[in-house]
Order: structure tokens, then C-alpha cells, then sequence
């Protein structure tokens, strides 16, 4: 990453601010899911696979494949039959683990917020006349 005047610079994009970077390359609807399934240890495709509910063979090989090519997953292949593939978390993105579990840990809390706002809303709502 190649800071500029304000201005980072990866992989020929330009971005505004960290923030605006570190969006881009957890971008995609089960970057962060693969990446918290990693936390726990490495794993090989079919685990990730039955893992990750609702994820298709395509999009699973994508983002990992994305994830690799940032420096954020290893892809291990080991040369024997039946061909076996691991991956887990880099250096890099073990460092991603403490913002993985803040936002987990914010999304807890969110959901409570937010069902505690439904609920006012609905008494609100109830006695309005």
C-alpha cells in the first residue's frame, strides 16, 4: 500500500482513506464469513463449504481466491490423491482478528438496539390513536 498526499494507492486503485481501502478488499458478501471461519483454525475447502450456509462452490472459490491474492489467506496444496487444499489466515490476516470480533461484537449489539427500537416503535405505534 502506497500512501500519496492523503491518498492510498493499491493494486492501481486510489482510495481516500484507509477506511475506504480496507472496505474495498473486504468487499464481498462472505469475505468477513470465510475470514471469521479461519479465526478458528485452517481449513480445507469442503469444511468451509458446509461452514458457510447459502454459499455457492463459484463464490466460495472467488473470494478466496481474492483473499489470497491480497495476502489475507494461504492456500496451501499438498501433492497427493486425493489432492487435498488447506487455507487459513496470513500474518496480515491474523491481523485482522481484533476488527473481525469488535464488529461481531457491534453487530451483537446492534441487533439487541435494533429489536428494542422495533418493539418501541410497535408500542408506539399500538397507542397511538
Amino acid at each position: 500500500m502506497k500512501e500519496a498526499t492523503g491518498i492510498y494507492e493499491f493494486n492501481g486503485k486510489r482510495y481516500q482513506c484507509p477506511i475506504e481501502l480496507s472496505i474495498a478488499l473486504l468487499a464481498g458478501k462472505w469475505k468477513t464469513t470465510i475470514i471469521c471461519k479461519l479465526m478458528d483454525g485452517t481449513k480445507r475447502y469442503g469444511e468451509l463449504k458446509k461452514l458457510i450456509s447459502g454459499v455457492n462452490h463459484k463464490m466460495l472459490a472467488e473470494q478466496l481466491r481474492e483473499l489470497e491474492e491480497v495476502g489475507i489467506v494461504k492456500r496451501t496444496v499438498y501433492p497427493q490423491v486425493p489432492p487435498k487444499v488447506e487455507y487459513e489466515l496470513t500474518p496480515l490476516g491474523e491481523t485482522l482478528k481484533p476488527a473481525i470480533q469488535y464488529l461481531q461484537a457491534w453487530g451483537a449489539q446492534f441487533k439487541v438496539t435494533d429489536d428494542h427500537q422495533a418493539a418501541d416503535s410497535h408500542l408506539i405505534q399500538a397507542e397511538s390513536p
